[in-house]
């Protein structure tokens, strides 16, 4: 193994640092870089094992491409990422493939990510044929066993994806995720694409097999409700920057950023008799490729000062456990 030992806090699974992932844009005859999509700039966060980190924003901001880059499905363009004491910002090959086993993710689409060809129980199956060497009678077992964990009938075994609907699909898509006894899931977006009666039977049974398996989730989303019913600690990320990062309770009670307040001004309040004060955003969200000089957000923020126009507020803890970038603090 060519792992480089990193010096880590012992309470946490992950930590990113500085952590960039750029897209090239290309342009003239001879296609030429002539400049760059910043998906994720500068992006830093830690996650302690058994936590769920929770990661919002509008659809844009780089909340997947974050969560793509830990996986290292894309490379990033600078920074650190440190799993387990373990830097793998730069592995490849074999060293990157045993990394996988621990880190395993839920895609948003489950029907574009589970093989039409395939029946269930060769595409749970796989992960763990990919690793371990198992008789087909014990790896039988095993399947059916995560397929009954998540919900599922022994008879899923031996039909196809699309005989199942989205929210079952979700499931086998979950089961694949657990086989390999990850301890990091990175759920983007698990929930975006299912019916709203089915989302809360899928989040809760993430939450059971979070207890049962003794799992780390970055859990990705836009909906602000979701993401506080599973996190414990939740990150806003507006045009690949993280400007406010706080408990849960924190975020929701005492939001500090001006683009996290008009975030949870626009949940919908459960009581007819309650008036909600929305903050209307102005404008649009500025192009990635194309960000705004200082602050990324001070072309549609009411508070914005002179010093937000030319200078970035770095993220900085202005209270225990609540760190937010914004000049005003």
């Amino acid at each position: 193994m060519d792992y480089t030992t990193v010096k880590q806090d012992k309470d946490s699974l992950l930590e990113v640092k500085n952590l960039k992932t750029y897209y090239p844009i290309k342009g003239g005859l001879l296609r030429h870089t002539v400049g760059h999509v910043k998906a994720v700039d500068n992006v830093s966060f830690a996650i302690k094992n058994g936590e769920t980190l929770g990661l919002v924003g509008e659809s844009g901001c780089g909340k997947s491409t974050t969560g793509r880059t830990i996986l290292r499905l894309l490379n990033p363009t600078d920074g650190q990422i440190v799993f387990n004491g373990q830097d793998i910002t730069t592995l490849k090959g074999r060293s990157l493939r045993e990394i996988r086993k621990d880190i395993q993710m839920v895609f948003q689409d489950p029907y574009a990510s589970l093989n039409p060809m395939q029946m269930v129980g060769s595409i749970v199956a796989e992960p763990i044929m990919n690793f371990h060497n198992k008789s087909l009678k014990s790896l039988k077992d095993e399947v059916v066993d995560l397929l009954r964990k998540v919900g599922l009938p022994e008879d899923a075994y031996y039909k196809y994806a699309h005989e199942f609907s989205g929210g079952q699909r979700q499931r086998i898509g979950i089961a694949r995720a657990l086989a390999l006894r990850p301890k990091l899931i990175i759920a983007d977006e698990p929930v975006s694409a299912l019916d709203v009666s089915v989302q809360s039977q899928v989040l809760n049974l993430l939450k059971e097999l979070q207890d049962e398996f003794d799992l780390t989730f970055l859990f990705i989303a836009h909906d602000l409700s979701v993401v506080k019913h599973m996190s414990d600690r939740i990150g806003v990320m507006y045009l690949g920057n993280i400007v406010e990062i706080a408990d849960k309770e924190n975020i929701y009670d005492e939001p500090m950023h001006p683009y996290t307040q008009a975030l949870i001004s626009a949940i919908p309040v459960p009581d007819p008799r309650k008036k909600s004060s929305r903050i209307v955003l102005e404008g649009d969200v500025p192009s990635p490729a194309n960000p705004p000089q200082g602050c990324a957000f001070h072309p549609r923020c009411s508070k914005a000062m002179a010093e937000c126009l030319v200078s970035k507020p770095p993220l900085k803890e202005v209270k225990l456990g609540h760190s937010v970038a914004c000049h005003l603090y």
